[in-house]
């Protein structure tokens, strides 16, 4: 038998086509892909940005030669920002927060991919999009005509205002929800005799807007001003309340009818207030004025002449020995920073007899670092940090001498937290050296509200007139005193104006109302 092998016709064919194909395959991998890099995604594409995106993200179809991305990239307006990268993707994160109210427009082309270096290969073409910031809104309380005691959305951007709520009832205070489309309030009912805390109920209301997503519609939105009653009187006195950052948590302080002996207590009310699960329920702690966490798990709250940390889960609550954070010398907590890493808190200095009737303002980290900022006779009444946590603002007063006695002066106040950290102890007149950048003076007057807006462009203040309270006002200060009228004013603010260059800091005078709080 012979041993000879007979090749088919079919065998050379198929030999043939595979080294052709070999040799194909050489040849790509010789000359390299010719495919036109593209990017694949934005991050930022059909949304509205707000200080709560730290930065967007490219993702392109090839690895990209770096340099020439980082060269041909555009945004305008202009975004100062640092780039990095991973594999594919480019994130650009922005040095200071993207100012609200803006629409930007982001230019790529002409970038390579990373083996352009060593073939001809094509630049990407043009790409182009478009994204805008949250509007810059606000919410007020009217003072004047059919706007009294009523909630009033005014957005900024578009010069439009909105009334929120029905004129009989009069809205006592606010906290916007974080996506803009509802504000959580307490108001008396206008017929109600009491005008005060002691009567008054907890909603929510429509605001008719969305800062979720460009694509969300107005029509498929509630409209403006559908009232909710999420907490009301019957049983217990509801006092003051505050709002978790996330939207999901309402904390309210509630003491019991006709009990002269019943504790002001915290209650917890959970998103779905409907659920059995959900409904309102005491947080077996006794205390007095409180504040929730950045992070939404945990509440500051005055016990005794300190201040503790406590859980809000109530199902996991910690036995006395085991409290998460008690801080006996500060007697109250003004704010926190957005991530929950710092605090501005007051101290009353009980324990000091050389500082006595003196409050000092301390920022306290959360590694225990506790730094004294100022201190003054008068009130720390609030305090805010930027979104950089670089500055602090605040609004307190001192006493001043006037014509025949002392007076409260209030003063808006901008404190440089960087230049504080090199400070040995705070001066005995702040407001003339460092670490207060500026100060801007205002009306004598102890009811002053101030609100930071959500990029720290700009503060909001009022400024009250008030008189003898009757019978028949139905709008009162958190004195008692009588609102005859009051002006909104907005202060813009350069981060870099310099405490000897005050008239770059001209307040401006907006509309007529009270208490003012941005939504976020």
């Amino acid at each position: 038998m012979s041993s000879k092998k007979v090749f088919q016709p079919i065998d050379t064919v198929a030999l043939t086509a595979m080294l052709g194909l070999s040799v194909l395959i050489l040849i790509l991998l010789w000359s390299g892909d010719h495919t036109t890099p593209r990017v694949r995604a934005f991050s930022w594409e059909n949304k509205l940005v707000s200080v709560e995106d730290a930065g967007f993200i490219l993702t392109f179809s090839r690895p990209m030669n770096h340099a020439s991305v980082e060269e041909n990239l555009h945004i305008n307006p202009p975004i100062p920002g640092k780039i990095s990268w991973a594999g594919r993707r480019m994130a650009y994160t922005p040095l200071n927060p993207v100012p609200y109210g803006e629409e930007y427009q982001l230019q790529l082309e002409k970038a390579t991919d990373q083996f352009s270096t060593q073939r001809q290969g094509k630049p990407m073409e043009l790409f182009t999009a478009s994204f805008r910031t949250r509007d810059r809104a606000f919410a007020y309380i009217g003072v004047e005509g059919k706007e009294k005691g009523r909630l009033i959305l005014y957005n900024l951007t578009q010069q439009q205002k909105t009334i929120l709520t029905p004129n009989n009832l009069v809205v006592t205070d606010f906290k916007p929800y974080p996506d803009g489309e509802q504000i959580l309030f307490s108001a008396t009912t206008a017929d109600t005799q009491e005008q005060s805390l002691f009567s008054q109920q907890l909603y929510n209301v429509t605001t008719g807007i969305s800062f979720r997503s460009l694509k969300k519609s107005s029509s498929s939105l509630p409209a403006a001003g559908i009232l909710n009653l999420v907490l009301d009187d019957q049983q217990y006195q509801n006092l003051k309340f505050d709002l978790s950052a996330d939207g999901q948590t309402i904390v309210v302080q509630r003491v019991k009818r006709g009990e002269l002996a019943s504790e002001v207590e915290p209650w917890v009310i959970k998103s779905d207030a409907k659920s059995p699960d959900n409904l309102p329920k005491p947080l077996g702690e006794i205390g007095g004025d409180f504040l929730i966490t950045p992070d939404s798990n945990s509440l500051a709250i005055l016990k005794g002449k300190g201040t503790a940390i406590i859980s809000l889960n109530i199902q996991q609550k910690p036995s006395p020995d085991q409290q998460q954070n008690f801080l006996p010398q500060f007697g109250q907590v003004l704010s926190f920073a957005r991530d929950g890493s710092q605090a501005a808190m007051v101290s009353f200095n009980e324990d000091n007899p050389q500082l006595r009737y003196i409050r000092s303002l301390f920022l306290v980290a959360n590694h225990g670092v506790e730094q004294e900022l100022l201190r003054t006779k008068g009130l720390i009444k609030s305090c805010e940090f930027s979104p950089s946590k670089d500055n602090l603002y605040c609004l307190l007063s001192d006493l001043t001498q006037g014509e025949q006695y002392l007076e409260e002066q209030p003063f808006l106040v901008a404190i440089d937290l960087k230049m504080a950290e090199k400070m040995d102890e705070p001066p005995e007149q702040w407001w003339q050296q460092p670490p207060v950048k500026w100060v801007v003076p205002l009306e004598p007057q102890q009811d002053i509200h101030m609100s930071l807006s959500p990029d720290g462009l700009a503060l909001l203040f009022d400024q009250v007139v008030t008189s003898i309270p009757t019978a028949a006002d139905t709008l009162k200060t958190d004195e008692g005193r009588a609102i005859a009228t009051s002006l909104l004013w907005l202060l813009p603010l350069d981060n870099n104006t310099a405490a000897d260059n005050l008239n770059q800091l001209q307040p401006e005078q907006l509309l007529s109302g009270f208490h003012p709080r941005w939504l976020r």
